[in-house]
């Protein structure tokens, strides 16, 4: 019965990922500046990337979410990085870059994104929702009951948090179903 909420919550926390990338909220921040930050590891370099005509930020953005989808995160984020360079105003793509590093298990890159998130989006519902899912991820349920309940405080009457919140609550060892 574990097992079932478990898979349940894995879906919904993915379908929450691809959600994010709805939300638009207007800020600044040139931390991702440049076409370089991938460095040596297993993601793949902007300069090998299908030409996009016109190469716009809402077609990286949109090639970012159909490969995203596909389970194609490596080239989700090298297009999510690309629609950050052209618009660093843009939310969803740096919400859909902070998902694919998660995907790819690129930790230390997902948590410059969700700096800059936090920055651009001021502590968000949204935000704190998928920083609980990426700590998630990477097995710290008390870090992601923590950003749940940062999210649940900001919306108490949002049901996708408080459905977070139950099942990684019902979840052995994370807190036995008690808000704190």
């Amino acid at each position: 019965m574990i097992a079932m909420y478990h898979r349940r919550f894995a879906r919904l926390l993915s379908a929450l990922a691809l959600g994010a990338l709805l939300v638009q909220v207007a800020g600044c921040s040139t931390f991702l500046a440049g076409k370089s930050s991938f460095g040596d590891n297993a993601l793949v370099g902007t300069d090998f990337l299908p030409p996009i005509p016109g190469d716009t930020a809402a077609g990286n953005l949109q090639n970012g979410s159909n490969h995203f989808r596909n389970g194609d995160y490596g080239y989700a984020a090298a297009y999510y990085k690309q629609a950050v360079d052209l618009s660093p105003n843009n939310v969803d793509a740096y919400f859909g870059l902070a998902a694919s590093y998660d995907q790819l298990h690129r930790y230390d890159l997902s948590d410059r994104v969700y700096a800059s998130l936090l920055k651009l989006t001021g502590g968000s519902i949204q935000y704190y929702n998928n920083l609980g899912y990426s700590y998630l991820q990477r097995g710290n349920s008390q870090g992601a009951l923590a950003a749940f309940q940062r999210a649940h405080d900001l919306d108490p009457s949002n049901e996708v948090v408080a459905n977070n919140i139950a099942m990684l609550t019902a979840a052995p060892g994370t807190g036995g179903g008690q808000l704190q």
